[in-house]
């Protein structure tokens, strides 16, 4: 089962916030975690298998729009993620994680 990475940007927290539970309710994914850009911009970042991770990110996208103000900025879906990407960006399974992951 290929491993997939998943990423909504928004302007504002709350988006993203309301973004995140929307994607995990909806498929079978993992929150691994988030980045806070600056200028109001928050990354959302999801695991799971590339249909599943699909599925959640359409589901954030429109739980947005649910979000007074909510903006996306981007999004990403990612295959595969090469194993050198783990280890420098945020986008692995953590320990914290890893109670979570399906």
């Amino acid at each position: 089962m290929p491993i997939a990475v998943g990423m909504i940007e928004t302007l504002g927290f709350p988006a993203v916030v309301e973004a995140a539970d929307a994607m995990v309710k909806a498929a079978r994914v993992t929150l691994v975690g988030y980045e806070k850009i600056g200028s109001g911009r928050v990354t959302v970042i999801i695991r799971g298998d590339v249909s599943e991770v699909q599925a959640s990110i359409a589901a954030g996208l429109e739980s947005v729009k649910r979000v007074n103000g909510g903006q996306v900025v981007s999004t990403h879906v990612i295959a595969r993620p090469d194993g050198n990407l783990e280890y420098v960006l945020p986008i692995r399974y953590t320990e914290a994680v890893e109670q979570f992951r399906s």
